[in-house]
């Protein structure tokens, strides 16, 4: 065993080791963490696999951007553990369920998957007639594939990842009793005779002479 499989083995365990501990972690926050280490370990895992620019994509999206949205969302929801745990066998089954068919479809297409890939093209074919290397980027095979045969899926998944946004921002804005938020259709809806009152009050001078004068007789 050469020294690009045993690091392969060694991401690789201790990448299922952190998704374990995402679904098995009693603290959200702690699950979040174990997330980050399994996306770096799956970076390290593209790079052995020579597919930078997927590596790089995990690191700096995903670890440095969406996960740190994601801990600082666990955070503010304030999620309290011992009612998240209340019901927690009364649905098991229907959880076990869901879990079990949704390995089943990721293992149908997984096997299809490897069982129709072509084999891996020699370097030789990758020389011209001259015997010169041409030009290849896997940035720029990954783009043409994305944005050709793959546009709807990833059309799809981003349509996702905006729904999940915007539903972690609203879980976000809950109502308090003891905040107090302006009335946005009453401001709108406000008039100018609304707003300004005219009252007759007796002139401030001729009242002060008026005393004045009492007092002097």
């Amino acid at each position: 065993m050469d020294a690009k499989t045993g690091f392969f083995y060694f991401f690789a365990a201790v990448l299922l080791y952190s998704a374990l501990r995402v679904v098995t972690s009693r603290n959200p926050v702690h699950a979040v963490l174990h997330l980050i280490l399994g996306f770096s370990q799956a970076a390290a895992i593209w790079l052995l696999l020579k597919a930078e620019f997927l590596g790089i994509m995990l690191v700096v999206v995903y670890m440095g951007a969406v996960m740190v949205l994601f801990l600082f969302v666990v955070m503010m929801l304030d999620i309290r553990i011992d009612r998240m745990r209340e019901g927690f066998w009364k649905h098991f089954p229907v959880a076990a369920a869901v879990g079990a068919l949704v390995a089943l479809e990721m293992a149908v297409v997984l096997m299809g998957g490897f069982g129709t890939l072509d084999e891996a093209k020699p370097a030789a074919e990758l020389l011209n007639a001259q015997g010169q290397v041409l030009p290849y980027s896997n940035t720029q095979a990954l783009g043409r594939l994305m944005y050709t045969d793959y546009l709807f899926p990833i059309e799809v998944a981003a349509v996702i990842l905006l729904v999940a946004m915007i539903a972690a921002i609203a879980l976000t804005l809950r109502k308090r009793k003891d905040a107090k938020t302006p009335d946005i259709t009453g401001q709108i809806g406000a008039r100018a005779q609304d707003r300004l009152t005219l009252v007759s009050m007796p002139a401030t001078k001729a009242a002060a002479a008026a005393a004045q004068g009492e007092e002097t007789k």
